[in-house]
């Protein structure tokens, strides 16, 4: 791991208002970020089915780019964690932000070609910049209070609303702006989604400094050698990892991303295939995207104040709740659809936003990155298989059906967060 010099840390470790400055001004950099990373992963949610459906000249194949930049974000999430843990979260979040913006450029290429082949590939890559937006939730975290680290990430979260929102609703500009251009209406969103990606991974390499992640490290690992240094001091444990938390935290936000990326990645396909356009499209998964991310803070203050379980079969309930409304929608009716996308939405806030707070609170900031990345690269592979699953089923079944299931397969964190408080080992990390 780099290392802060020791004048900077002890700067920080004697004085609690310079670091909750710090704090807070780590808060306004990522939420900067974050509003154009939320523009940059909204090209692929809105237009990445229809884009591979024009190309493949198939519906069946619709869910192949959400496993691909799913996929993609997976290894992704792995090395920016990885990256993280030893060179501090400003290289490794912007590294994963150019990267998906490199991935957005390869898209259009794509496009422009027709060339299959390109586009997979251009997919994988774009997959990084939704690993990093991602990750970057947790940047918010380092140097919270334990109290509040569940707002925390809902700060970092609800500012990629700006961006998420904006983005599926730019769709027909930017098809346009492509038109003229010479390049495919569909790929237009991703011209959008490679400059935000850029610049958001600019702000981060810029801006953040004094590293957060590794400045919390410094400061952990010197308090632990003062106590250690302390007349009868007892002996230091070693880093713990309460793997009950660890577990939980992760089912949560697996199941939870299951089911969002699976009904949500059909949507579009079958509101186009019942004669809706883009503009409607648009709006539809703009709103979902916005409840995705707009609840964020009150969600957070929950997360902190009701409980991280509590919450979490909230978010269970609440996807049932979308995949019903979902499923029972008339092919016609917009109004059902942004009900049932906007319950699909706060869902997964729910689930993402509890299950963030208990790995946060069952990981030592010691090893707390690499760990993020590691069970992010589950919830990545969770997407892709939600993704690839979801043409499939609709193609053998129907759009009601795959909604049914989601929502149904959402329950099944429920018995995992009851089975959690069942001798819970009592554990709060640094």
């Amino acid at each position: 791991m780099q290392q802060i010099s020791d004048h900077l840390v002890q700067s920080y470790a004697l004085s609690p208002e310079r670091r909750h400055a710090l704090y807070r001004r780590t808060l306004v950099v990522v939420i900067v970020s974050q509003i154009f990373g939320g523009a940059g992963l909204a090209a692929g949610v809105t237009v990445g089915a229809l884009l591979a459906q024009q190309m493949l000249g198939t519906a069946g194949l619709a869910g192949l780019p959400a496993a691909l930049f799913t996929l993609g974000s997976a290894g992704a999430a792995l090395l920016v964690g990885r990256i993280s843990q030893r060179r501090g979260r400003r290289i490794g979040l912007a590294a994963g932000f150019v990267t998906g913006g490199v991935g957005a450029a390869g898209v259009v290429l794509a496009a422009i070609t027709n060339n299959v082949i390109l586009l997979f590939i251009a997919l994988l890559i774009y997959g990084a910049g939704t690993a990093t937006n991602l990750q970057a939730r947790y940047a918010g975290t380092d140097l919270a209070p334990a109290r509040r680290r569940a707002t925390a990430v809902s700060m970092a979260m609800v500012s990629t609303t700006l961006g998420a929102v904006a983005g599926p609703n730019l769709v027909t500009p930017m098809g346009a702006f492509a038109t003229s251009l010479g390049i495919p209406a569909l790929a237009g969103p991703f011209l959008l989604a490679a400059a935000a990606y850029t610049l958001a991974g600019v702000v981060l390499f810029f801006w953040l400094r004094p590293d957060p992640l590794l400045l919390a490290t410094a400061i952990n690992a010197q308090d632990q050698a003062a106590a250690a240094a302390a007349p009868h001091a007892p002996s230091q444990p070693e880093l713990v990892v309460n793997s009950r938390g660890v577990t939980v935290g992760t089912t949560v936000m697996v199941l939870t991303q299951i089911a969002m990326v699976a009904i949500m990645t059909m949507t579009p396909v079958h509101m186009q295939s019942h004669g809706h356009g883009l503009t409607e499209i648009g709006v539809v998964i703009g709103i979902h995207i916005g409840f995705m991310y707009l609840p964020s803070l009150v969600t957070g203050m929950l997360v902190d104040t009701l409980g991280r379980v509590p919450m979490a079969v909230a978010a269970g309930l609440t996807l049932l709740a979308a995949g019903i409304v979902a499923a029972t929608a008339p092919a016609h009716s917009m109004t059902q659809l942004i009900i049932a996308l906007a319950l699909l939405g706060l869902g997964w806030n729910f689930g993402l936003i509890s299950g963030t707070a208990l790995i946060v609170d069952a990981t030592p900031i010691e090893t707390r990155a690499k760990t993020q990345g590691s069970i992010d690269v589950l919830i990545a592979l969770a997407g892709a298989t939600g993704g690839a699953m979801s043409g499939v089923i609709v193609a053998g079944t129907s759009y009601a059906v795959l909604s049914l299931v989601g929502g149904i397969l959402s329950l099944l964190l429920i018995p995992v967060v009851i089975w959690s408080q069942r001798t819970a080992p009592s554990h709060r990390s640094p």
